[in-house]
This record gives C-alpha cells, structure tokens and sequence, in this order.
C-alpha cells in the first residue's frame, strides 16, 4: 500500500526501517546489508531523505551515519501509515491451503 505514495522501492525500504525503528543508527554498507539493496541506490536515497529533513547524518572519521530525525513534523503519521499499510498487506496474504 505505502507503495502507491512512495514509488522509490529502496526509498521505500529506507523509510520502512527508520520510521518503525527511530533510534536505529547505521551506515550505508550496513543498510546495505539490511535491506539487500545496492549500497549506491541507498547513497542516492539517503541522500534525498537527508535533505529533506527525515534522516539526520553525523560524521565519525570518513563514515556517515544515518539515524531518523526524531523532530521530523511528520514522523508519528509516517509511522502510522506504516504499520496500518504492513497490517493490510498482512490481511490480503491468502491463508494457507490444509490437506484434509
């Protein structure tokens, strides 16, 4: 459902982890890893979302780490929408065929 508003996949991945899990911190090899996207496309979305004001992006070294904006004025209806739209992709999913 959330795919309809948000046509981005990874974009949509993105949001996904950091709405429901607002004090997750990572780098992009590591959402890489999460989310088994390209680490180039997350750069790119990170990027967007960054600038935005949804993510906010700290420096340690040479690596920038990625953690939600926890005063993004949207952030409690993102979350909503997100678990309302997990709840009805959950609801469409047939149920399972019994032999018997």
């Amino acid at each position: 459902m959330l795919d309809v508003f948000v046509t981005s996949r990874v974009r949509r991945k993105i949001i996904v982890v950091f709405a429901k899990y607002p004090d997750f911190k990572t780098h992009v090899r590591g959402l890489s890893k999460l989310i088994k996207e390209d680490p180039g496309n997350i750069q790119r979305e990170l990027k967007r979302l960054t600038k935005g004001g949804f993510l906010i992006v700290t420096k340690k070294g040479n690596t920038s780490i990625y953690q939600t904006n926890k005063q993004f004025p949207i952030l409690k209806e993102l979350q909503s929408i997100i678990i309302k739209s997990q709840q009805a992709d959950a609801s469409k999913t047939p149920p399972s065929k019994t032999i018997g």
